[in-house]
């Protein structure tokens, strides 16, 4: 089967990607240069420095060491430890980001002082008297300082990052200005993708083969979460919980998009699936959108919730997706405003029907790929 086209990084995620970059860059050049206005003035006040101190040259070089590290420390934070992060225990990738950023630190140094004892003596860096001092310079106790505070600010800048990464892009800057904190009202989009045979499928696998199972389909379909602005609210066991702010779910029809693009995601790794687990995971989705609160919640643990009645009707639409034979159902409301559907997918009414606790009929349709 042809492999379904992914790009490696949409429009988005590019300018995602590159926007942390340049937030990293500007938050380390800021520090640089905040740590070394902190220690001016406070060998200045102590009369340390003398007359042979030049202002204006080491700030010059502190400016470059810190866009050498900005950029640097931006790209590898991107490119490198995010995805070590991802992919490797924690331990693992902690070492690996210790070595990365010894390395990333003696190339950043080198060039800092090479510059500094080069405009320092009037010599060319190559100079045997410039390269003396550049070899005496790692011996000081201002380079292992300085080594341990950015080991520092590369650890707590990793630390923001994985946070920002628990609650989901764009949510963490939210919490942190408190847009959250106390319970406000939003319309968004939802949908419940849930395994079908899932019992029958972890009873055969066991637990662990099972659990894995379940990480592997959690991950072969985040790209088309990802790709269609949807938003990874909760794992519930075999279950996953997907929500759109209403204008990113209903533009270019990505709700349906999103659903569409993980089944051929997996289709194409069904012969990986067969062989390694000798089953396919097969699922069925219920999709509905409409008011509901959202804040933050809970005591010893705090996260960013969802409650209303909205969740409640997804739920009991994908429950009718055994009765319909269907892989995908929708309610009525949602497919009056999703009118901008996917290239070749079309809209069929089934009716309404009394969805279970529900007193009122609910419109209800699904959707076909021709």
């Amino acid at each position: 089967m042809k492999k379904p086209f992914f790009k490696r990084y949409t429009r988005r995620q590019i300018l995602f990607y590159l926007k942390r970059a340049v937030y990293i860059l500007i938050a380390w050049v800021l520090i640089s240069n905040l740590l070394f206005f902190y220690e001016f003035l406070t060998l200045y006040s102590n009369g340390v420095l003398d007359s042979s101190y030049d202002f204006q040259q080491a700030f010059r070089a502190n400016l470059i060491v810190a866009i050498s590290a900005g950029v640097i420390g931006g790209t590898l934070t991107v490119n490198l430890m995010d995805r070590w992060l991802r992919n490797n225990a924690f331990w693992k990738a902690l070492i690996y980001i210790t070595i990365t950023y010894v390395i990333g630190a003696l190339v950043v140094s080198t060039f800092g002082a090479l510059y500094y004892y080069s405009e320092e003596l009037g010599l060319p860096f190559y100079h045997e008297d410039v390269l003396e001092a550049f070899k005496n310079f790692f011996r000081t106790w201002l380079f292992l300082k300085n080594f341990v505070v950015w080991l520092f600010i590369v650890i707590g800048t990793l630390i923001v990052l994985m946070v920002n990464e628990k609650y989901g892009p764009g949510v963490f800057p939210d919490y942190l200005l408190g847009r959250y904190f106390r319970p406000k009202h939003e319309r968004r989009i939802f949908m419940f993708a849930d395994i079908k045979n899932a019992t029958g499928i972890a009873e055969s696998l066991g637990e662990k083969k099972y659990f894995n199972f379940l990480k592997d389909f959690f991950r072969d379909i985040a790209p088309a979460i990802v790709q269609s602005r949807g938003e990874v609210y909760q794992y519930v066991g075999d279950e996953i919980v997907i929500s759109w702010k209403m204008k990113h779910g209903l533009k270019s029809g990505n709700t349906i998009r999103c659903y569409y693009n993980m089944k051929r995601m997996l289709a194409y790794r069904k012969g990986r699936y067969m062989g390694k687990y000798g089953f396919f995971p097969e699922f069925k989705v219920g999709i509905h959108c409409g008011n509901i609160m959202v804040g933050e919640i809970g005591q010893i643990k705090r996260e960013i919730a969802f409650s209303g009645d909205v969740l409640n009707t997804t739920s009991r639409i994908q429950e009718q997706c055994k009765v319909y034979n269907v892989d995908i159902l929708a309610s009525e409301v949602f497919a009056d405003l999703a009118y901008t559907l996917p290239k070749g997918v079309v809209k069929k009414d089934l009716g309404d029907e009394t969805l279970r606790g529900k007193k009122e009929e609910t419109g209800i349709v699904t959707y076909i790929k021709e």
